[in-house]
């Protein structure tokens, strides 16, 4: 579970900002949307199922996601570096000042892992690691298992504490740690156990799920795998379309295109053999090789739908529409989600979908009974009809937008204290709360002001 994230010097952002996902206390509406969790040091606290970000175009929304994926990537990655001098290329600074490449990249998380609280800071350039900490909460003292910073006066890391609480650290993994690796992986990657509810936590905890139109090739394989397979995950699946208002009866997934794939692949390869033998080579290959093959192998997807008097109709996948395409992929993910109890971050969750459609997922997420491990997401939006008060609260509900400067911001609704009933839709759309495009003349600048507000309907404003 996630409880704040913090970001500096990344893309858009240039100084500290931070995502809280701690529930109001003077907001009582929409207890289903809280995670109540009683940890130590924290009695009573709250914690937001979701949180929606909204601003213009080029505002830091997305950046939000992307800087919490190049965190992950770190970690899980990391380990891999053997060459002292690779880059980190996670390491994005903010490129509208010149000397911010100089100075560190910084990410932490506050984070719930197997019962127990941590958080973890990194600060960082593309060539070293400048700061790196863990912190524990398994009882309400902190408990500080690891700290490292880069003194370039000793051109040496100041390791502390000397001896850490609750905590075994190695000299040898310490030896070990390049300057551009992070301790955390590495220490994973020579059987430290200790941290690894840390490590897990960012490796299968968090799943992202890019549905901009920066990913036009929706990736369906993962609900269709479902359906091959047989799994527990398919009927949910089938009853989510069915319950969509799709028309969708049923759902056809077959492995028709392997055959042509691989023969496609011979031939690419210039391996002189005639198709025929191709598909039965494939049919011959042994089923560990046939699953490394499956990432260039798609299955083929049918969707039956209704028909009046008559058995369901499969359609070809190509006819269904955008939005259909885009809530089968999710679909499988989202369930998965629910089921697991992970954090998600979408980009652009409502892309090529109905707002009542995407209103539904979220309440699949929202509810105890659909979400009894305390799924959560982070997601991105233009939809200001998602600002229902019934859907979701005003801490959930959290704004990027950028400054005279380049430099984006992020700050959450409850800044404002908007008035009980007060319509949000309309509040956002006015400009109430910022975070919205400011084209007053219009795109080429022609728009003349209201009669009211200028003179004589002139273009002044």
């Amino acid at each position: 579970m996630l409880l704040q994230f913090t970001v500096s010097n990344f893309r858009a952002f240039r100084e500290v900002q931070t995502l809280n996902l701690a529930a109001s206390n003077y907001d009582k509406t929409l207890p289903q949307n809280c995670i109540d969790r009683d940890l130590p040091g924290l009695k009573n606290s709250r914690w937001l199922k979701g949180i929606a970000l909204y601003g213009p175009n080029a505002s830091g929304k997305t950046t939000v996601i992307d800087a919490l994926k190049a965190f992950a990537r770190m970690v899980t990655r990391s380990a891999s570096a053997t060459d002292p001098k690779d880059a980190i290329e996670e390491i994005q600074p903010f490129a509208l000042v010149s000397d911010s490449h100089a100075e560190p990249t910084a990410f932490g998380v506050v984070l719930i892992s197997d019962g127990i609280r941590y958080e973890y800071r990194v600060a960082a350039t593309r060539e070293r690691v400048w700061h790196e900490s863990l912190r524990a909460f398994p009882n309400a003292k902190e408990q500080l298992w690891f700290s490292r910073d880069w003194q370039a006066e000793r051109q040496a890391y100041a390791w502390t504490p000397e001896k850490p609480v609750g905590y075994r650290r190695d000299s040898k993994m310490v030896e070990f740690t390049l300057p551009n690796v992070l301790f955390l992986s590495k220490a994973i990657s020579l059987g430290d156990t200790q941290v690894e509810p840390v490590f897990r936590w960012f490796k299968d905890g968090l799943v992202f799920k890019d549905l901009s139109s920066r990913t036009p090739a929706i990736d369906t394989q993962f609900t269709a795998q479902q359906f091959e397979k047989a799994t527990p995950l398919a009927p949910r699946i089938l009853e989510l379309l069915r319950h969509a208002d799709l028309g969708v009866a049923n759902v056809r997934v077959s492995e028709e295109r392997y055959k042509s794939v691989w023969t496609e692949l011979v031939r690419e390869l210039t391996i002189k053999t005639p198709p025929r033998e191709s598909a039965e080579a494939y049919d011959n290959m042994p089923p560990d090789v046939v699953d490394n093959w499956n990432f260039v192998m798609p299955l083929r997807v049918e969707l039956a739908h209704s028909s009046r008097g008559q058995a369901p109709v499969p359609l070809p996948w190509e006819t269904e529409s955008a939005g259909t395409h885009r809530l089968f992929a999710l679909a499988g993910p989202w369930l998965e989600i629910l089921q697991e109890g992970h954090t998600v971050c979408i980009d652009e969750l409502d892309t090529s979908m109905h707002p009542l459609m995407v209103m539904a997922l979220l309440r699949l997420l929202f509810s105890a009974e659909t979400n009894p491990k305390d799924a959560q997401v982070i997601f991105t939006t233009h939809n200001p009809l998602l600002l229902d008060s019934t859907l979701i609260r005003r801490d959930q509900v959290w704004f990027a937008d950028k400054d005279d400067h380049g430099e984006a911001h992020l700050y959450p609704m409850t800044d404002f204290a908007p008035r009980k009933g007060e319509s949000l839709v309309r509040g956002y759309l006015a400009g109430r709360y910022g975070a919205v495009p400011f084209i007053p003349q219009g795109l080429l600048g022609s728009f003349p002001a209201p009669a009211s507000e200028g003179k004589g309907g002139s273009d002044e404003l």
